[in-house]
């Protein structure tokens, strides 16, 4: 699984065989959310204090995120991200 990052319970995935708009998948317990990175759109469900948290850790690494996605669709393997502290 292209796990690039986990902080508080979050898993944060990027998938190479994904389609436009960048974004990616979040999982927290028994939820599941698809988030684009550009205009941070959520589809999916989460709870507000998680999202809370991924989107401060979106706009800490949202050049990372975007180069992840470029990566994958060259087939090249995503990098790791820090994990929110």
């Amino acid at each position: 699984m292209p796990e690039i990052s986990r902080f508080f319970g979050i898993i944060v995935l990027m998938f190479a065989s994904d389609h436009n708009p960048p974004h990616f998948h979040i999982r927290y317990g028994d939820y599941e959310a698809i988030i684009t990175i550009d205009q941070g759109i959520v589809k999916g469900t989460m709870p507000r204090n998680v999202l809370k948290q991924v989107f401060r850790w979106m706009d800490l690494h949202k050049n990372e995120l975007i180069a992840n996605w470029e990566r994958l669709q060259n087939g090249e393997e995503p990098q790791k991200i820090p994990a929110l502290h």
